[in-house]
C-alpha cells in the first residue's frame, strides 16, 4: 500500500504517459518522477522542505496537474482559486503561514498583490519551448540567497501534502491538513473503486484547486499507472473535441457540468459513437436520478456516484461498476473508510434503516484541524477504541447497505459543489456603510442544489439597493460567494430564542426554486 505521493508515481512504467493535454507531447512517468526530484533540488536550496507550506495559484492544465504531484512529495501545498480577490489570497497565504507562492511566469494577478503585501517570497512556473504536458521550471522572482533547508528529501507518511480551508458556519475557516498517507489512501481507494489500469485515461475538466479534481481525476490516475489529459477548464463547447483528442476512458464531474455536457451531447452524435467511455462519475454534489439515467443512455456506460469531502481526502462512498448494482439517489457503499450511522449525540452508532449523522473513520480521513481544539472535539469522538469523524450530514443505509443522504445538518452553502460560508458572505456585506445586519443563508437552486441568498437590514435613515450590496460584494468576494439574492428587510424572522437562524430561512422569505 503506497503511504506517499512519491510512493504513488514511482511503480509505473516509465515511458508510459502520464499527464497530457491540448497540442502537446505527452510527459511520461519517467519524465514526472525526474521533474518530482528537479522540483524537490529546487525548493530545498530556495530554503523549502518537508513541513514547510508552498501555496499555488496556477491556472486550470497540466502545469497545475504536475506543479502539485511534484510539490505535494517535498512540502506542503496548497492550491488556491485563482478567482480570489487580494484581500481573500492574503486572509489565506496568512492564515496558512505559507514560505512560498508559485504563480505562472507573467502573473501579476491578485494572488501576487496579497503576497507582495505580507512580503511573501514568490517563485515562477516557467514552461520550456516545445516542452511535454506539465513539465516546467521553478525560479525565485528575487535575486537574493537563502540557505538551504534542514528539512530535505521527500516528505513522509506523516507530513502533510495537501491543506485545505473549508469553511464553517460559527467560526473562521478552519484549516485542513491531509497527510502524504490521507491523500495516497483516498487515490488508492478511488482507483480500487473504478478498477484503473494502466490503459485508462481521464479527461479532466474539473478545477485543480478543487480537491474532486486534485485528487479523484489527477492523483486517483497516477496511483495506478493510468493517464490525465488535463483542460484548461470546463467548457461544455469544448468537451466533445476534448474528447475526440484524448481518447478519454473516462471522466469525473460535477451534476452541473454533466447537465451541461448533455445539452451538447445531440450535436456531437458522431463523436459519441467513436469514443466510447468505460464510466462516468460523480461526486461533490448530489446527482438528480433523471440526470444520471439521461447520462447512461446517451453515453451507453455506467454512471458511478460518489460522495466525499475535504476531511477525507475526497472519496467515503461509492456506488460500485456492474455487475454490482448502482442505485440511483444513492451515493453508495463504504468505499476506502469505515462509514456509520451515529445518534444525535454521537454516544452510539446506529444499525440498517437507522437516519442519523454520517460518521467515518479510515486511513483517508484526517488527523484533525490544524491550531483548532474547539473545531476538533465537535467534529471528532472515540467509540469502542476508534475514532471517527462527524460528517454533518445526515443519512441512512438501505438493507444493502447503499447510503442515502437525507439532509444537510450544517449550515455550509453547497453551491453545485463549491462550499461557502456564510459568515465570509456576512463579513463582507456589512463592511457596506449602509448595512446594520446580514444573514447569509443557501436557497434552493434547480441545478446547482442551493445557491447564495442573504438578507439585509438597512441602517436607520439609509436606504440600499440588491444591485449596490451584490457589486459591493462583487468587489470582495469571488464571483460564486457573492448572493444571488439580496432581501432588503425591515426585519429579518429569528427564532424562539431570538437568535438569528439560516436554515429554513430560504422557505421563510419565499426565496429560491
Amino acid at each position: 500500500m503506497p503511504e506517499t505521493v512519491r510512493d504513488l508515481l514511482r511503480p509505473h512504467a516509465p515511458d508510459a504517459p502520464a499527464i497530457g493535454a491540448p497540442d502537446r507531447p505527452w510527459l511520461t512517468y519517467g519524465a514526472l518522477n525526474a521533474l518530482a526530484d528537479d522540483t524537490m533540488a529546487r525548493l530545498n536550496t530556495l530554503g523549502i522542505g518537508r513541513r514547510d507550506l508552498v501555496a499555488i495559484v496556477l491556472p486550470n492544465g497540466p502545469e497545475m496537474a504536475a506543479a502539485f504531484v511534484t510539490l505535494a512529495g517535498c512540502c506542503d501545498t496548497a492550491p488556491l482559486n485563482p478567482a480570489y480577490k487580494v484581500d481573500e489570497h492574503a486572509f489565506y497565504l496568512e492564515d496558512l503561514r505559507a514560505r512560498l507562492l508559485v504563480v505562472a511566469e507573467g502573473d501579476e494577478g491578485p494572488a501576487v498583490a496579497a503576497a507582495r503585501r505580507l512580503g511573501l517570497r514568490i517563485a515562477r512556473l516557467a514552461i520550456p519551448p516545445d516542452a511535454p504536458a506539465g513539465q516546467f521550471t521553478l525560479s525565485p522572482e528575487d535575486a537574493g540567497t537563502t540557505a538551504p533547508t534542514d528539512r530535505p528529501g521527500p516528505s513522509g507518511p506523516d507530513d502533510a501534502a495537501l491543506v485545505l480551508h473549508t469553511s464553517g458556519t460559527t467560526s473562521r475557516p478552519k484549516i485542513v491538513p491531509l497527510l502524504n498517507r490521507n491523500v495516497a489512501a483516498s487515490a488508492d481507494h478511488i482507483g480500487r473503486v473504478l478498477r484503473l489500469t494502466p490503459d485508462d485515461r481521464c479527461l479532466n475538466i474539473m478545477p485543480l484547486f478543487h480537491i474532486h479534481g486534485l485528487i479523484a481525476a489527477v492523483t486517483a490516475s497516477l496511483a495506478h499507472g493510468a493517464s490525465v489529459w488535463c483542460s484548461p477548464g470546463f467548457n461544455a463547447l469544448q468537451v466533445f473535441h476534448w474528447m475526440e483528442a484524448a481518447a478519454p476512458t473516462w471522466y469525473t464531474a460535477v451534476p452541473t457540468m454533466h447537465q451541461a455536457i448533455l445539452t451538447r451531447a445531440p450535436r456531437n452524435a458522431d463523436i459519441l459513437a467513436r469514443r466510447r467511455l468505460r464510466l462516468i462519475r460523480s461526486s461533490s454534489a448530489s446527482l438528480p436520478p433523471q440526470v444520471m439515467a439521461a447520462l447512461e443512455e446517451t453515453f451507453g456506460c455506467p454512471v458511478i456516484e460518489s460522495y466525499g469531502m475535504t476531511e477525507a481526502a475526497h472519496q467515503m462512498t461509492s456506488n460500485p461498476l456492474p455487475p454490482a448494482a448502482r442505485k440511483a439517489g444513492s451515493v453508495g457503499i463504504p468505499a476506502g473508510p469505515a462509514v456509520r450511522i451515529a445518534d444525535e449525540s454521537a454516544d452510539r452508532l446506529l444499525g440498517p434503516d437507522a437516519t442519523g449523522e454520517v460518521v467515518i473513520s479510515g486511513p483517508n480521513v484526517t488527523p484533525g484541524y490544524e491550531a483548532n481544539a474547539a473545531a476538533n472535539d465537535a467534529a471528532f469522538f472515540v467509540l469502542d477504541g476508534q475514532r471517527w469523524f462527524r460528517t454533518g450530514d445526515q443519512g441512512r443505509f438501505d438493507a444493502e447497505g447503499y447510503l442515502r443522504i437525507t439532509g444537510r445538518l450544517k449550515e455550509i452553502i453547497n453551491r453545485g459543489g463549491e462550499k461557502i460560508s456564510p459568515l465570509e458572505v456576512d463579513d463582507a456585506l456589512m463592511d457596506h456603510p449602509a448595512v446594520q445586519q446580514v444573514v447569509t443563508f443557501g436557497m434552493p437552486h434547480p441545478k446547482l442544489g442551493e445557491d447564495v441568498a442573504a438578507a439585509v437590514v438597512a441602517r436607520d435613515g439609509q436606504t440600499v439597493t440588491e444591485a449596490e450590496l451584490r457589486a459591493f460584494a462583487a468587489e470582495r468576494l469571488a464571483d460564486f460567494k457573492v448572493p444571488r439574492r439580496i432581501l432588503v428587510l425591515d426585519e429579518i424572522p429569528k427564532g424562539a430564542t431570538g437568535k438569528l437562524q439560516r436554515i429554513g430561512l430560504a422557505a421563510k422569505l419565499g426565496v429560491g426554486a
